[in-house]
């Protein structure tokens, strides 16, 4: 551990934030100083359940997220709340001096984001969005696979779906389908996914219009199913597809004019030791009678645990943050690439919205 690491808070007591505990536990450069919840019972039940499996030293419950805030000794929060109250809840952890970890989608449009970039700029403060295979030691090699100009080429087509099965509580309960606390639905909560890796793809230039398409909603409108296409300047195109109601899949498909990529898991990394994907540059053989369609796969993989081990991405994601808050050190692709996906996801709804008319983005 640091002699000085990043002190940190976590605001809310949500199912996934008991991954960035663990994150938070290994580290090295980070510790856990406080937690709030919506009421301090709630929050003292958490710890000790986290403490069971992952302990700290006893970080206290604070009395409500306002405390936790105004406490000295927390630099960073991880803000896991419900999309549709997180902006107030970033542009005052903003305005109390504290670095952002957001959970996504940041907010329910780009105007929200907006204002919590501006209030952390404003305040000079990192923001970054809770995507953890951004901070996967898989992606490195993955750009410069795509980058070698030999192994894919030119890219023409993406292709990604992320995608679970919900049961019927879930579907009736969970707050993923409430239009009030989450009201991007799967869109947000998985498409967030399709949408940022599709960009990454493209060294993150914005796509010039998309079109996209709500193929199941819930009573209150909040989408189920929704499918999306994106295109660039250059030619290039990608679809998504994201759902509550599909079997769990996370995969996505680069091609190009030389070859492809597959990676089966890019979301989460399957478990195991090894993050990896797939190239292949298939060749059709005709002669005479023989009509051969041959495979000729490349694997690439680094050692990199799927999750909960010191170099699994979701602590690679806190180490990061941790460093660039305890090196005094402003990343401003962090804020940019939230608002790009922000951007790209609003306009797909917009779309959906409207018949499913192209929407043109600048």
């Amino acid at each position: 551990m640091s002699t000085n690491p990043c002190r940190w808070g976590i605001l809310g007591a949500a199912n996934i934030a008991r991954k960035n505990w663990k994150a938070i536990r290994l580290a090295g450069n980070a510790t856990l100083t406080a937690v709030a919840s919506r009421d301090k019972s709630r929050a003292k039940a958490w710890i000790e359940e986290c403490q069971s499996e992952c302990p700290f030293p006893t970080p206290p419950a604070a009395t409500d997220y306002d405390e936790l805030l105004q406490r000295g000794d927390v630099d960073a929060v991880y803000i896991p709340l419900p999309t549709g109250i997180r902006r107030d809840w970033v542009v005052k952890a903003a305005e109390a001096k504290k670095h952002v970890l957001c959970e996504k989608p940041c907010g329910s449009n780009a105007a929200e984001v907006r204002d919590m970039l501006a209030a952390c700029t404003a305040q000079g403060v990192q923001f970054m969005d809770g995507v953890m295979f951004m901070h996967s030691k898989r992606l490195p090699l993955l750009r410069n696979t795509l980058d070698d100009g030999e192994t894919v080429g030119t890219i023409h087509r993406i292709s990604s779906q992320f995608s679970f099965a919900a049961n019927d509580e879930f579907l009736q309960n969970n707050i993923r389908i409430d239009p009030h606390l989450e009201p991007l639905g799967a869109l947000g909560d998985l498409g967030w996914y399709n949408i940022r890796f599709s960009l990454f793809a493209m060294n993150y230039v914005v796509p010039a219009k998309v079109c996209g398409r709500l193929l199941k909603v819930n009573a209150a409108g909040v989408p189920l199913e929704f499918s999306g296409e994106l295109f660039w300047a250059s030619g290039a195109s990608a679809s998504f597809y994201c759902s509550f109601t599909t079997e769990l899949q996370q995969w996505a498909h680069i091609s190009g004019t030389r070859g492809s990529i597959w990676v089966p898991d890019f979301v989460l990394p399957f478990y195991g030791c090894e993050s990896q994907f797939l190239a292949d540059r298939p060749v059709f053989n005709v002669s005479g009678t023989r009509y051969h369609w041959e495979s000729h796969p490349r694997r690439f993989a680094v050692a990199e645990y799927s999750d909960g081990s010191p170099d699994a991405q979701e602590t690679n994601m806190i180490r990061t943050f941790s460093h660039l808050v305890t090196t005094h050190t402003r990343d401003p692709f962090w804020p940019e690439v939230a608002l790009k996906t922000q951007t790209v996801l609003d306009a797909c709804l917009a779309s959906a919205r409207s018949g499913e008319r192209i929407v043109e983005l600048t």
